[in-house]
């Protein structure tokens, strides 16, 4: 029984029914099934199938967008039994990312963000036009290990390198690993920054990702 809504719960991700998996997930809770459990079997493998069909150009960005929500509804269910059982989900790296400052480019920060959740890191996406300080600030508040600069703009490039003087400033340098984006970015660009490495898509971004943490 609780495998066979483990396995509804996957494929309800899969195809992005947003309804359907939030009835799903309480029907598992109901069942007894721990919700980490439920994340881990259930909601997880269905993002990384999406994922990975993204990635080899059998879905697309509104697909990977509305399977991300679909998780991201689930996860609004089982976030209070998290809590209240004192559990924390399995997670590849913390992970703080936005558009700088004076830049409102959206699209790409986010299939970032939808892809690493995917791939099981806890994900701060704040948005777009996201000042220094407010960099600095998330990624103390979660203790995260990895932040991600996007900039789309020639002209707002140049702030990704003061939230990397920033992070120094701030003593968190040391603590989290900086990969850096957008149309303009390029690997010397990165060096000279003195980030810890680009990528020039999504996917690309979640393999870099993967290895700066694991170093």
């Amino acid at each position: 029984m609780s495998d066979d809504i483990l396995a509804q719960l996957t494929e309800s991700v899969v195809q992005a029914r947003q309804d359907t998996a939030r009835e799903l997930t309480a029907r598992a809770l109901q069942a007894g099934l721990e919700p980490l459990t439920i994340i881990d079997r259930g909601l997880t493998p269905g993002m990384r199938i999406v994922g990975d069909k993204f990635a080899c150009g059998e879905a697309f960005i509104p697909h990977l967008v509305m399977a991300g929500r679909t998780m991201k509804g689930a996860m609004e269910l089982l976030a209070p039994e998290l809590k209240r059982r004192s559990q924390t989900a399995t997670r590849a790296g913390v992970a703080v990312i936005g558009t700088v400052k004076g830049d409102i480019h959206e699209i790409g920060k986010s299939l970032v963000g939808i892809m690493l959740t995917a791939s099981g890191f806890e994900v701060h996406d704040l948005g777009v036009d996201v000042p220094v300080e407010a960099f600095i600030a998330k990624a103390r508040e979660t203790g995260a290990n990895l932040v991600g600069l996007s900039a789309l703009l020639t002209t707002t490039m140049v702030v990704q390198r003061r939230v990397i003087e920033a992070l120094e400033k701030d003593g968190l340098r040391a603590k989290v690993r900086v990969m850096v984006g957008g149309a303009p970015v390029k690997a010397a660009w990165a060096e000279e920054i003195g980030a810890d490495g680009y990528a020039e898509d999504a996917n690309g971004a979640v393999d870099l990702a993967k290895r700066l943490v694991a170093a």
